[in-house]
């Protein structure tokens, strides 16, 4: 096994000799230097910065378009955005295998940001539209290839890590800028300037951002043509059940992810409309949970996975995530969805300690199958959960009677006047149910082999690895498509 290893890093360090080469000689078409992280996170930054500036402008423009069903129509919104970004990215993935990255970057970033001057000019188009963007809504698939070609795999999950601080930083700081401008100056002013920063994100991949992948270094190079088995977005769930303990990790991600990201499409909304938080509330809570987040998923997860090891580490995300989503649902008053924010910081370990036991557990040439298929559950997941959260909050009644008030009225010292109806003693019905969901997963992760080698026994797995890699790729198949954030929607 040791040997086997010492090969493949013999391997990828002669790919990447090989890249630099290519490089030097002038296979990479124009750009600023030559390809480097620091590119991807500068069009990472860019373009969750625009979108989490309208944060406060699109709760509002929201309920003001679907005053009756906004949990339900948000749901639906998200819902279908995420369910296409699931059944597009492996197409768009295996398509800049063969076109190169930078055109699929300018692709993914032009759809994702294309609904943003859209808010003020007619708010029905604007959320048409982005639902329908979900099909390019995969540019943090991208980005990740593009780390992947530049990267040796001893640095590719510092790149990632870089890579995912990046999106953390931009909701960490765009939201309260968003607020603060929107009060002060209008929201009009506020998705000029986010389409401003798009539409400069946009130059500066048509500028400055080389390609990671030279065009001597594509599989059509090497005759290897685009399969349907690459493009397939269920190809990988397909085999779920050939392992038991491949099997036992997917149920317990998919159980507690359909939760969570059914949280993230709505709970900015809830906190707004039914919790009476400001704008400038909001964007505090973003940017506290944001900072806390960074911290668990460095400093503490550190700590935690070389004291009570890697199971235990999951095991303990998810009893935090539990508690966060119990305290989220029978929470009434604005101090408990502060703490509970501070618990759901903890529970942001549990995915990076899931990725991590399967890159210990699974055989060295098994990993990309088994990180595409947690990749393939989580994004079915971006589909059904906000589709999930916005029927339950419909199902239960949690309407709103009025409007919120606008960014004129929030310079006044009255105190907001939100009503909402509320025929259960449930304040929040969906993460009572993600608590359950949750609680599921944890029974399911206790059954999980902590130092047991996956074993997938069918021949197809290797084919199925074989059919998505080409000889100049410098990780395992899935790897790059593999990022430790999904493109919710902020």
């Amino acid at each position: 096994m040791t040997q086997g290893k010492k090969k493949k890093r013999a391997a990828n360090r002669s790919i990447m000799l090989a890249k630099k080469i290519i490089i030097k000689d002038g296979g990479t078409p124009q750009g600023l230097g030559s390809p480097s992280v620091y590119h991807a996170v500068i069009v990472i930054f860019l373009e969750f910065f625009a979108w989490g500036l309208l944060t406060a402008p699109t709760l509002v423009v929201l309920h003001e378009t679907f005053p009756k069903h906004t949990f339900l129509m948000n749901g639906l919104i998200q819902g279908v955005k995420g369910l296409l970004s699931f059944l597009s990215a492996p197409l768009i993935g295996a398509l800049s295998d063969v076109w190169g990255r930078k055109s699929f970057l300018l692709l993914t970033v032009f759809f994702t940001c294309a609904p943003i001057p859209l808010m003020k000019i007619s708010p029905w188009w604007y959320f048409a539209v982005i639902s329908v963007s979900g099909v390019f809504a995969v540019t943090f698939s991208v980005v990740f290839a593009y780390v992947a070609d530049i990267t040796q795999e001893h640095e590719r999950s510092m790149a990632y890590g870089l890579v995912s601080a990046t999106f953390a930083a931009s909701l960490v700081t765009s939201p309260a800028i968003g607020a603060y401008l929107g009060r002060v100056y209008g929201d009009s002013l506020v998705v000029v300037l986010a389409t401003a920063i798009a539409l400069l994100d946009i130059c500066f991949i048509l500028v400055a951002v080389p390609e990671s992948l030279p065009e001597k270094m594509r599989p059509a190079s090497w005759g290897a043509p685009i399969s349907w088995e690459q493009a397939d977005p269920f190809a990988s769930l397909k085999k779920v059940g050939q392992d038991s303990i491949v099997l036992l990790i997917c149920i317990t991600v998919f159980l507690s992810y359909l939760p969570e990201a059914g949280q993230y499409s709505s709970f900015f909304l809830y906190l707004r409309q039914i919790m009476k938080f400001s704008p400038e509330s909001v964007a505090a809570f973003i940017a506290v949970l944001g900072i806390l987040s960074i911290i668990a998923q460095t400093i503490v997860l550190s700590l935690l996975m070389r004291s009570i090891g890697n199971k235990n580490t999951i095991l303990l995300g998810l009893g935090f995530q539990i508690l966060q989503l119990a305290w989220y649902g029978f929470g009434s008053e604005p101090w408990m969805m502060w703490a509970a924010g501070a618990v759901a910081a903890m529970s942001s370990i549990t995915f990076p300690a899931v990725s991590a036991l399967v890159s210990r557990t699974a055989d060295a040439d098994q990993q990309g199958v088994v990180q595409g298929m947690i990749t393939g559950i989580r994004g079915l997941c971006n589909g059904l959960g906000p589709a999930l959260y916005g029927f339950i909050f419909y199902i239960f009644h949690v309407e709103l009677k009025e409007l919120p008030i606008t960014g004129s009225d929030l310079g006044t010292n009255t105190s907001p006047q939100h009503h909402f109806e509320q025929n259960s003693i449930i304040p929040g019905p969906p993460f009572l149910f993600g608590a359950c969901s949750v609680l599921l997963a944890l029974l399911v992760a206790l059954f999980i082999p902590e130092h047991t080698n996956l074993s997938l026994r069918s021949s197809s797995w290797r084919k199925h690895c074989g059919g998505h890699s080409h000889p100049h790729s410098t990780q395992a198949p899935g790897e790059a498509k593999e990022p430790l954030l999904q493109d919710t929607n902020v």
